[in-house]
């Protein structure tokens, strides 16, 4: 599978951003990709007013979805990307999309509100429920996660023993000390405690580090974006898990069952 992450600073409204989206579909497309990580948060963003989340959220049959599964018909390129959608009690839910060929074929509500360092993402949003779904592309089997989630490792370890082999992160992670640091060791960390491919996106900007990075079963970061917008590509070799799996059976050395998901 090839692999592209496509970051950018997310702008107030929304059609300027969802050019921005079709505009990197088509240079994914071009590029031979077989699957696109775009950040979280993509509808709108404007870091002087936290309640835009709730003034742009969209249902999943808005102008946005709508305009973005018309510009993925056609083509086998698959798209995940996370967008606020109204949900009950005047909230919204933050839910990674997945498109391909003019279909959602999967959606996941962010399990994880970020309520830490000085930001209570729970304060407009509400948390979804469920373990997301496992999808088939190109025949690897890949997992999705949010931003936040990434510091919860067991859900990482729930979704590579329910088969994962990649685990895509759209994010929009905030400056701040250490915190660049904070999104490497965390992203090498699930996928090596899991040996499987991390592909974690982050959204640029004045707020936010940027950083995009795929990183392999052992740890290795093989393809890796700054703090500016851009476009990068990287390989997921089965062969490279295979031997991963081979000389570090983490997975198999286990002692604990599969993590479950607590419910409010």
């Amino acid at each position: 599978m090839k692999v592209a992450l496509g970051q950018f600073a997310v702008s107030r409204e929304w059609p300027k951003n969802v050019k921005t989206c079709i505009d990197l579909m088509a240079q994914a497309k071009h590029g031979a990709a077989d699957l696109l990580v775009l950040p979280e948060g993509v509808l709108a963003r404007d870091i002087a007013d936290p309640d835009i989340v709730l003034k742009a959220a969209q249902p999943l049959d808005g102008p946005f979805v709508t305009q973005l599964l018309a510009a993925s018909i056609g083509s086998n390129l698959t798209v995940a990307l996370c967008i606020h959608i109204p949900a009950p009690n005047q909230r919204v839910f933050n839910t990674l999309i997945v498109l391909r060929n003019g279909e959602i074929i999967a959606q996941y509500r962010k399990l994880h509100l970020y309520d830490a360092f000085s930001v209570k993402e729970s304060t407009n949003v509400s948390p979804g429920n469920e373990i997301p779904p496992l999808l088939d592309i190109t025949g690897l089997k890949v997992g999705l996660m949010t931003c936040y989630d990434v510091r919860f490792p067991e859900m990482a370890r729930r979704l590579v023993l329910d088969g994962a082999q990649l685990l895509v992160l759209p994010s929009a992670w905030l400056t701040g000390p250490l915190k660049e640091m904070h999104w490497e060791v965390l992203i090498t960390a699930r996928a090596l405690e899991n040996t499987c491919y991390m592909a974690a996106t982050g959204e640029c900007g004045p707020r936010n580090i940027g950083n995009s990075m795929v990183v392999d079963p052992l740890g290795v970061a093989v393809a890796r974006a700054a703090e500016g917008p851009a476009l990068i590509f990287a390989d997921v070799d089965p062969a490279r898990i295979a031997y991963a799996r081979s000389v570090l059976p983490v997975l198999e050395n286990r002692r604990f069952e599969a993590p479950r998901l607590t419910r409010d």
